[in-house]
């Protein structure tokens, strides 16, 4: 367990950053892989990878749901030097992990195929994401439990396993995957479904690479089977704090899948050019949200501490180092696209919607970088509902004008980009201006009264990070 409650506030930022970063970067390369191997199969293949693996972001959001709440609950009882909370949340945080990963099978079974003619542009790109999604499910549903472990290490200060893990995880997958995709060596191509495949086999490797790091090596917080009966005061002390944060990867869904409805009438090479620049932005938009992501077990461990003006601090300094890395980046992708999509398709046509996408897109990364920062300290407060309330302003402002332009005589598809920018310019204000809100009240009552902050009150002036 490291104390994040003394020592520079910068310093801490600066050192779970990296690790954080190689962790989402190789798992943002995964996909970036499997994308490029799935390349060569087509544009409906690209398409219908591109447009299941939005079905992510909505796993994603029950994945939230255990991650915000595991992390916000044991960074709140580190902070407060309560070791017995934080294994309690952390054993509850794994029965739920079980429970929604069973969940994600069933519904992935069941809802693959519907989900995919929804969205997708023909019925090649409908049965290649149908395909990938039945073989990707199990990888979605053994996250939940990497999610909880990780999510644990991370709330008591801890980041350099979850990425070791994570980067051998992804290195078992890039390698699997032109063997499984292609067919490299064994001669039996599996197409996209070796995409799925590849990473459930990835994935699985991890969470028992995980598994082994804490029956070994892990102290602080540890499975404890006598705790994995549900107990629904805890369980509900996760999902209040999970939730609404779960809600923000949901409104993120709908988003995405509000793009892929609108970018139908263009065709599959639309579609494909526009998954391929989404999963590349992400990717460089990957170092900010590390810096937001390790902002929020700070904040969490000061706030069950009482020290609200660390809390502050780091808001402060995430934010301007966020800002820095978001300005850079803006600049490469308005200077040389080209460098961050080479050899991703090589369809003329796909290509040029994914330089028009970045170049556009790109202009709102330093807001989208805000947008970050205020989320993981939300967490970090205790409070993650000004979250939601933030994100589903953004799916209004941008979903239904979106659909209604899609509707008019000469409807052009950066007209959508534009309007994302404004949209998401929107959501950084109104989140700034959230936050500042919940400092004057929740930082104040916690400096009067710390000793209030006690286990029956973390969901009230004490919920953390993601």
């Amino acid at each position: 367990m490291k104390d994040l409650t003394n020592g520079s506030v910068a310093k801490h930022i600066l050192a779970m950053a990296p690790p954080i970063m190689v962790g989402m970067i190789t798992i943002m390369l995964c996909q970036l892989v499997d994308l490029y191997f799935v390349s060569g199969l087509g544009d409906a293949a690209v398409a219908g990878v591109a447009a299941a693996g939005n079905a992510g972001f909505l796993v994603n959001a029950l994945m939230q749901v255990l991650g915000v709440g595991s992390v916000a609950l044991i960074a709140h009882a580190v902070g407060r030097k309560d070791r017995p909370d934080a294994n309690l949340i952390f054993n509850q945080a794994i029965v739920l992990s079980v429970l929604f990963g069973l969940l994600t099978l069933v519904a992935g079974a069941a809802l693959s195929r519907a989900y995919m003619r929804s969205v997708a542009a023909d019925q090649a790109t409908i049965e290649a994401g149908t395909t990938y999604l039945l073989w990707f499910m199990p990888a979605l549903a053994l996250q939940f439990a990497t999610q909880v472990m990780g999510s644990a290490l991370r709330a008591t200060g801890i980041v350099r396993p979850a990425m070791l893990v994570q980067a051998l995880a992804v290195v078992i997958n890039i390698a699997l995957a032109p063997v499984l995709i292609l067919g490299w060596g064994t001669g039996h191509a599996l197409g996209v479904a070796g995409a799925g495949l590849a990473s459930s086999i990835a994935v699985l490797i991890g969470v028992v690479m995980l598994l082994a790091y804490f029956r070994k090596v892990e102290r602080y917080v540890a499975f404890n089977p006598a705790q994995w009966r549900p107990q629904a005061h805890h369980l509900k002390r996760i999902l209040n704090v999970g939730l609404p944060a779960g809600g923000e990867f949901a409104m993120m869904f709908i988003l995405m899948a509000v793009v892929y409805f609108v970018l139908r009438d263009f065709g599959a090479a639309a579609q494909a050019g526009f998954g391929i620049g989404q999963r590349v932005l992400g990717l460089i938009q990957m170092p900010a949200l590390a810096i937001a992501l390790a902002a929020g077990p700070i904040a969490g461990q000061n706030m069950g501490a009482g020290k609200g003006e660390r809390v502050r601090e780091t808001f402060v300094k995430a934010a301007l180092i966020t800002s820095a890395v978001m300005i850079g980046f803006m600049c490469l992708a308005q200077s040389k696209p080209q460098l961050l999509l080479a050899g991703f398709s090589n369809d003329r046509e796909t290509m040029e919607v994914a330089f028009l996408f970045l170049r556009i897109i790109s202009l709102n990364m330093v807001a989208q970088g805000l947008i970050f920062t205020c989320s993981s300290m939300f967490q970090g407060l205790g409070n993650t509902k000004p979250v939601l309330w933030s994100s589903a302003t953004r799916v209004f402002t941008y979903s239904l004008p979106a659909i209604w332009l899609s509707t008019r005589p000469g409807f052009r598809m950066e007209y959508v980009w534009y309007l994302s920018i404004a949209a998401t310019t929107l959501q950084a204000a109104l989140s700034l201006w959230l936050l500042r809100r919940e400092f004057g009240k929740r930082l104040v009552v916690h400096e009067a009264a710390p000793e209030q902050a006690a286990p029956e009150s973390v969901p009230s002036p004490a919920r953390a990070p993601a």
